[in-house]
């Protein structure tokens, strides 16, 4: 059983934050399809099919789904590339095994995964079309720095679309949906996980997030183009896009 490791001080750590995140996705794998539905409602699906509808797809893209987990996104966009193909990447191992036990279930062959860090991707420069991201940046060590190494990878005119929790407008609104989110984290980890900080890390990751204003400036810096986002539930999920340019 690995050593707990204390929540506030490694989120707050660049140098800390990874070693963390991967020990608390690797704790929650198993349940991570289940939770993932139940804390939004069952409003995920969703969200993520309007990601995958913006991409506008012609079926012979190269794509690239970061922080994958067990494949949702990634499945989705293969099928919709019957000429092109879908690879997910995650650094936690217990994803990476899940996704692909399923990828020999549905036995498709234009999707693959593989094990690694968004942060340092083992892919050639301007290798894909399309680069998304289900609840990625928000949980790596520097958002910035990541968005400099998707850069690198898109292919020129290729675009990144990110989907996440968000910050509404409202102070009274986004003092709520933290409280909630703190409240429903904490009971769902002790009762699935004897540990309150597995899920309340969603809010306390939350806060120290640019959110999707932040990370539209970020990603303007960074030279993309036509950068912006739109927003579910009054501001508290987001999708940020942007276009590298050609």
């Amino acid at each position: 059983m690995p050593k707990k490791l204390n929540l506030e001080e490694h989120i707050s750590s660049k140098q800390k934050k990874q070693s963390y995140v991967t020990q608390m996705f690797e704790t929650i794998a198993p349940r991570y399809d289940l939770i993932t539905r139940l804390l939004s409602y069952g409003m995920d699906g969703g969200w993520k099919r309007k990601l995958i509808a913006m991409l506008n797809l012609k079926g012979n893209e190269k794509t690239l789904d970061l922080a994958c987990g067990t494949g949702d996104i990634t499945f989705a966009l293969g099928e919709k590339l019957p000429a092109g193909e879908a690879i997910g990447l995650d650094i936690t191992k217990g994803m990476i095994e899940i996704a692909n036990r399923k990828r020999r279930e549905k036995n498709v062959h234009n999707v693959s995964f593989q094990l690694g860090d968004i942060m340092d991707m083992p892919f050639p420069d301007a290798s894909f079309d399309y680069v998304t991201c289900g609840y990625a940046l928000r949980n790596v060590p520097d958002v910035e720095l990541a968005l400099i190494e998707i850069r690198r990878v898109l292919k020129p005119g290729g675009r990144l679309l990110s989907l996440d929790f968000a910050h509404p407008n409202s102070r009274i609104y986004r003092w709520a949906y933290l409280n909630y989110l703190i409240i429903v984290g904490s009971t769902v980890g002790i009762l699935l996980h004897g540990d309150a900080d597995v899920y309340r890390y969603i809010p306390e990751s939350l806060k120290r997030y640019p959110g999707q204003r932040g990370v539209r400036e970020m990603m303007e810096r960074q030279g993309f183009t036509e950068a912006g986002f739109i927003e579910f539930g009054g501001g508290i999920m987001a999708i940020n896009y942007g276009t590298k340019p050609r």
